[in-house]
């Protein structure tokens, strides 16, 4: 498989520029451009490559009217209009935060930031007027942390649990009853399982936990997706009740003391 900088070096080509032109199209100096097709020059000859930042990928995405797909390896197709009448959809976040040694946080969007959120999301300034952490165990990829709200998915999750997703980064990776954070257009911000049926008719249905009648199951068009969260793990406040096997055996314990207490008595 191309590596990124293959992909770059050959929508170079595509255009017939050279890393020069490319960079003043792009809207980035020329040495940035030839650190990511050619390498800086290490001490002992050898050449490291850096990767692209998102805002050099957008940049690239946005000039020259690449599928992002392409770049990140998910399709061969270069250039948008070559894909065909599908839906789009952004395999990396618009906006992340990382912390002063380059690691990626976790942005944290409490239940006050949902309604900002749909037209914030892409906006570095407002991404960077949420609360964000960094997690250890949550590297290596894009995470974002979202307050529960209402009780639409009861009892799974309650109103103020935290729930964390990892970014979706192809809609074919969707996995049927999978819970998800859905950004959409038309829903806003939303917590449900997801049936993915957008080979059959380009939608994806929404369903609630809570079945009082009060949540009824629904579908969103692909085209109305702005992001799409898989959910991996939850915080809560919420203290589960014991199980009746635990009463049990706590009830056979205490039987069995206050018979061991009797038998001393006797003795």
């Amino acid at each position: 498989m191309k590596g990124i900088d293959e992909k770059i070096l050959a929508i170079i080509d595509h255009f017939q520029l050279n890393n020069f032109s490319f960079s003043k199209r792009v809207g980035v100096t020329s040495t940035t451009v030839d650190s990511i097709v050619n390498g800086r020059l290490q001490k002992d000859g050898s050449r490291k490559k850096t990767k692209p930042g998102y805002d050099v990928l957008k940049a690239i995405i946005d000039t020259f009217n690449i599928n992002p797909d392409y770049l990140f390896g998910k399709s061969e197709v270069m250039l948008r209009p070559d894909q065909g009448n599908y839906p789009t959809y952004s395999g990396i976040p618009k906006v992340v935060s990382v912390n002063d040694h380059g690691e990626e946080n976790v942005v944290f969007v409490p239940v006050q930031a949902r309604a900002g959120y749909l037209d914030g999301y892409g906006d570095p300034e407002y991404i960077e007027s949420l609360p964000s952490f960094h997690m250890p165990y949550l590297a290596n990829n894009s995470y974002r942390c979202f307050e529960v709200k209402g009780d639409s998915m009861l009892k799974t999750f309650v109103d103020g649990d935290l729930v964390f997703g990892i970014y979706v980064e192809q809609l074919n990776d969707i996995k049927d009853g999978e819970v998800y954070v859905v950004v959409s257009k038309s829903e806003g911000v939303v917590l449900k399982r997801v049936f993915n049926k957008i080979n059959d008719n380009q939608t994806l249905i929404l369903k609630s936990d809570n079945q009082n009648g009060n949540y009824p199951t629904y579908t969103i068009n692909v085209e109305d997706l702005e992001e799409l969260w898989q959910v991996k793990m939850y915080a809560s406040k919420q203290i589960p009740e014991p199980l009746d096997i635990n009463d049990r055996l706590f009830n056979i314990e205490q039987k069995i003391v206050d018979l061991e207490t009797v038998l001393r008595t006797k003795k």
